[in-house]
């Protein structure tokens, strides 16, 4: 996780005339540095959330939308009760600014939910909520859109031209390092299946002496047979051996 302390150093930036440049490029710089260093997705997106809220002027809360195996969205990262419940309305309603960041690749902001037509079902709602402001960034990399930033003000014109160019630079550096982490996640669980499944296969193999081909194949007919996933099978054999051999 990120030391936010470095970040509130530096503060948000000032509602008029322009951030410091020296200032926010060293902040950024050591949050893309401590961002590398994080395994995890989920925490990779806690830290931008935590970021942004401490870097882009007018953020008082803020959340991650995700898309998840190319079709499903998830919200994660929710700063607080506010974030949580407007991200529920967004997925009840199926429209909102972090959607359109998300699909659309762009940049999302909202000065005024009440005088909001874009989004008819979820504008009039998210105003009684109290999410007044809203501003959306995309995090891709290259063509992959992977999720999107979202940040929330119980105000009105919260956030300026300032907010959206700050968010922009944090948002590329999270992005970056969201994809490397799930990458190596990606990699990790690779690499965990194919060492479960070469433990199945050995299993097979000694208990009816067969060679590795045709315990691979027991292997994948069984998962087929019962509309399994392989590893999931191979997990299942090695969980009963174990157990038997503690009897």
């Amino acid at each position: 996780m990120t030391d936010r302390r470095r970040l509130r150093s530096l503060g948000p930036a000032p509602e008029h005339g322009q951030a410091r440049p020296d200032e926010l490029a060293h902040v950024l710089s050591e949050l893309a540095r401590e961002l590398h260093h994080v395994d995890d997705p989920d925490d990779v997106l806690r830290d931008a959330v935590g970021a942004a809220m401490d870097l882009v002027s007018g953020a008082q809360a803020g959340s991650a939308t995700v898309l998840v195996g190319g079709r499903h969205v998830a919200h994660k990262a929710e700063s607080g009760a506010l974030p949580a419940r407007v991200d529920a309305l967004m997925s009840e309603v199926g429209e909102g600014p972090c959607l359109d960041a998300l699909y659309q690749r762009r940049i999302v902001r909202v000065d005024d939910m009440r005088q909001e037509d874009r989004w008819p079902r979820f504008a009039p709602r998210a105003a009684e909520l109290g999410a007044l402001s809203m501003l959306a960034f995309p995090l891709f990399v290259k063509d992959d859109s992977l999720c999107a930033l979202n940040l929330y003000a119980d105000e009105p014109g919260a956030f300026t031209d300032e907010s959206e160019h700050v968010g922009r630079l944090l948002a590329a550096q999270a992005a970056v390092a969201y994809s490397g982490a799930q990458r190596a996640e990606n990699l990790l669980a690779a690499i965990e299946t194919r060492d479960l499944i070469g433990q199945a296969v050995g299993l097979l193999m000694e208990r009816y002496s067969i060679t590795a081909n045709r315990a691979f194949e027991t292997l994948v007919r069984f998962s087929r047979q019962t509309n399994r996933k392989l590893r999931d099978v191979a997990a299942e054999l090695v969980r009963d051996a174990e157990a038997g051999a503690r009897r």
